[in-house]
């Protein structure tokens, strides 16, 4: 098995992942400056992918050049995620002001490494394999690439490291596998630059360096990615048993709402065609029907009250009783219109006022 094959897809399916969360969050919050910046570090990963399999992947071991066309589109690329990542924290932890004078200045850097890695790009001889471009065009191609790598990794781990001890737990977990994978996507970036260095000078190609440099590269663009997607993910996760439980309590409800509804129609909240199955079983679709069946039903007992002769805490007795409202509902009965408390919690929040609900639903099912 390949396992540089492996890895590589891996790392493309887990890139392309992120990058398609990112820009649904992006598109949900626009102003979030922040989560604008995360989703443009993951765009440049995802634009510099493709050029790096045309290259051949030879930025893995930078033992070896690929069409300098593609080196230079990875490598441009590449350093604008440093960037993107860079301002992300500049953004997330100062001012607007403050931010954006920092970005401008870490901006010179950037410019510099562009020009001059244009500059090298340029010097390759035209026309000719890349296997025959000089060892010291490639060597000095990678060299001022990879510079500005390891700068930009020093830069943004400070800042993870900084803005990882104000954020909250669940943000700074992420933060701190972010920091772990920026770190050791430096020392690979390090490791490269050595392994680059002797190369040019004996020749001779340290398959040792190479291949640890690459492993932790892989490592370490792993942890980066799961770093910024943890917190999104682990939100959607937490939320599973509220859906589950608002799932739950709205199917119990059931047998209460419908005899109210069908008493009291009118106090529908949304008299609009329901849409597809498959959005109501999303999270939105799921929490916005629990509650409009809460409110739903409590409407309901507020109009049905008045014709209740006695209220009890009880719920079979009280289902009891809800039977013959109805029915003194149905046959326009004459009551006064005095409300009266149903069902009422014994504490205040709404998960206390479901469970009462939900009593009185089971308890009318069983009553019918």
């Amino acid at each position: 098995m390949n396992y540089a094959v492996v890895l590589t897809t891996v790392q493309g399916v887990a890139l392309y992942g992120a990058l398609a969360w990112k820009v649904y969050q992006l598109a949900r919050a626009p102003w979030d400056v922040a989560l604008r910046f995360v989703t443009l570090c993951l765009a440049c990963a995802g634009a510099a992918y493709p050029f790096g399999i045309a290259a051949g992947h030879v930025a893995m071991t930078q033992m070896m050049a690929g069409p300098m066309v593609f080196m230079w589109a990875q490598e441009v690329f590449l350093i604008g995620l440093i960037y993107m990542l860079i301002c992300f924290f500049l953004f997330s932890a100062l001012d607007a002001r403050s931010a954006r004078r920092r970005a401008r200045r870490q901006a010179i850097p950037l410019v510099a490494t562009l020009l001059a890695l244009t500059g090298v790009a340029l010097a390759a001889p035209r026309g000719t394999a890349p296997a025959d471009y000089p060892i010291s065009v490639v060597s000095m191609f990678f060299l001022v690439a990879d510079t500005y790598v390891v700068y930009g990794f020093v830069v943004a781990y400070r800042w993870t490291l900084r803005y990882a001890g104000r954020a909250g737990p669940r943000l700074a977990r992420g933060l701190r596998l972010t920091s772990a994978g920026i770190a050791a996507m430096a020392l690979a970036t390090a490791i490269l630059m050595v392994a680059v260095g002797i190369r040019w000078i004996t020749g001779d190609p340290p398959n040792a360096l190479t291949a640890s440099s690459a492993l932790v590269l892989v490592v370490g663009i792993l942890l980066f990615i799961i770093g910024v997607s943890y917190p999104g993910v682990a939100m959607r996760i937490a939320a599973v048993p509220i859906w589950f439980d608002h799932l739950r309590a709205y199917r119990r409800m059931r047998a209460l709402w419908s005899a109210l509804h069908a008493a009291f129609p009118q106090d529908a909240l949304v008299r609009v065609p329901v849409g597809p199955w498959c959005l109501a079983l999303t999270p939105q679709g799921v929490h916005r029907r629990y509650y409009r069946r809460v409110i739903e039903c409590r409407d309901g007992l507020v109009r049905l009250s008045p014709y209740l002769n006695n209220v009890t805490d009880e719920p079979s007795a009280l289902a009891g009783d809800v039977l013959l409202a109805l029915d003194a509902h149905a046959n326009r009965v004459a009551v006064p219109p005095v409300a009266k408390p149903i069902a009422m919690p014994d504490r205040d929040g709404l998960d206390a006022d479901v469970r009462e609900l939900v009593q009185l639903s089971k308890a009318l099912q069983t009553a019918t």
